[in-house]
């Protein structure tokens, strides 16, 4: 395989052929043109610079070294009608392949569209100890106003750009450890994920709401189940595109046992993660809370169930959805101190959260076709084999030189194992040895 053949690309078109066929060089070149990067970005991702040692040291405790991922790009994203380039950060192989190709054969149809709520954010104050827990929360509701305004209080600058504090709501919640007052401050927080602005907010408010309901506030801090947060996807997938009428019918099968069967469902959900992760890791976003908020919001009832909803529609086509809890931004926190979670968004180019959840809803919808499609076609080693293949190559001690034999190789047998990888190394090594020795 030439790896160095020339690929042409429209500026702006997330449809590129060939992407991966690329050297790497000329991939960065690709990206650099779709997203109209600089000198500086292009020499961040061709030498893998960017966080220092230095910077990590004021971003986390403790700091001894740093910890590389893969960056890599997935491409032919067309939602709500716009191209987009997606950054993945990502160890696990095919992932951004399987999510490429979903996308490919979602703009057959048009592509995905995608939609995400306001970024309103639940805070929680827990007062225990009050004898008059419904009485005390219609106290504390009466104070509505004044919690609101010493709420906003605290981020003048967020109230000036149209969020801050809008609401407070509470609920009475029996427990082992008797009732609780559980009083909620809903906080739009615009473009940030906001953790720490409504932390902030919370513990401000909580005298007067202590004061207020006659108890003991306990606990005050965001939620990660983020349901005011929501953001949704669908698509339409070409049946012949797919696989024809069997494998439609078999993505249908598949995601019936995911959604009747938890131990399914964990994978299931598990593969949608993988793609929302990997986005949210390339661009600096809290991956706990992602992953917290959507696998509790998938248990809601007592039972795990699916993200995603597949069904037919009246042409035959497999149509896909999904609606899950996307607290994401696109200032602050790492987002904002990263170098390479700066340029990730730069790549993407999206202008609010509410439009970076829109396509991880997106990305989420395409990683679940591709996993439920590869395995009900043919299972889901056989996708992950070359790759695999190749990790384990590089293990065994495979150069430059020979790697892309020793794959090619491996490729060949039905299933490998790190004896047959080390074996089939040494032999290509010593072939090659012997035939540089032949040479006149």
């Amino acid at each position: 395989m030439n790896r160095r053949s020339p690929i042409r690309w429209i500026m702006g078109d997330s449809r590129i052929a060939g992407f991966y066929k690329l050297s790497r060089e000329d991939r960065i070149k690709a990206v650099a043109s779709f997203a109209g990067l600089g000198e500086e970005d292009v020499k961040m991702l061709s030498t893998g610079s960017g966080l220092t040692p230095e910077a990590a040291d004021l971003m986390s405790e403790n700091v001894v070294g740093l910890l590389q991922l893969p960056l890599g790009v997935a491409t032919n994203f067309l939602v709500n009608g716009r191209d987009y380039l997606v950054p993945m950060a990502i160890e696990e192989p095919s992932v951004i392949a399987a999510a490429s190709n979903a996308a490919r054969i979602a703009r057959i149809k048009g592509g995905f569209t995608a939609s995400a709520d306001r970024s309103i954010t639940v805070g929680q104050i827990q007062v225990v100890g009050v004898p008059d827990p419904f009485a005390a929360l219609q106290r504390v509701l009466g104070h509505r106003d004044d919690l609101l305004r010493i709420a906003n209080e605290t981020n003048p600058t967020l109230l000036k750009v149209g969020g801050g504090a809008v609401d407070v709501s509470g609920r009475v919640l029996d427990t082992e450890r008797g009732r609780m007052l559980v009083v909620e401050l809903l906080v739009d927080v615009k473009d940030a994920m906001g953790a720490n602005t409504v932390n902030t907010m919370v513990e401000e408010i909580a005298p007067l709401v202590e004061d207020l309901a006659g108890g003991k506030v306990r606990l005050r801090i965001l939620s990660n189940l983020a349901t005011h947060r929501m953001a949704r996807a669908w698509a339409v997938f070409d049946a012949e595109a797919t696989g024809g009428r069997d494998v439609v019918e078999g993505i249908l099968d598949a995601y019936a046992f995911a959604n009747a069967d938890p131990y399914r469902c964990a994978t299931h959900n598990k593969g949608i993660m993988n793609g929302v992760v990997a986005v949210a890791l390339a661009t600096g976003n809290d991956t706990r809370a992602l992953e917290a908020g959507a696998h509790t919001y998938a248990s809601l009832g007592g039972r795990c169930r699916s993200l995603t909803r597949w069904e037919v529609n009246a042409s035959g086509d497999l149509v896909g959805s999904i609606e899950m809890p996307m607290a994401v931004g696109v200032i602050g926190g790492a987002t904002s101190s990263h170098p390479i979670a700066r340029l990730a968004l730069k790549v993407l180019n999206v202008r609010t959260a509410q439009e970076l959840a829109s396509v991880m809803a997106a990305v989420a919808l395409a990683q679940n076709f591709a996993a439920l499609r590869a395995l009900v076609r043919e299972g889901i080693q056989r996708g992950h084999m070359r790759l695999h293949a190749r990790n384990l190559a590089v293990m065994a001690g495979a150069t430059p030189d020979i790697l892309e034999e020793v794959v090619e190789r491996l490729s060949g047998l039905s299933r490998i194992t790190y004896d047959d990888v080390v074996r089939v190394v040494n032999e290509v090594r010593s072939t090659r040895r012997s035939s540089a020795g032949n040479s006149p």
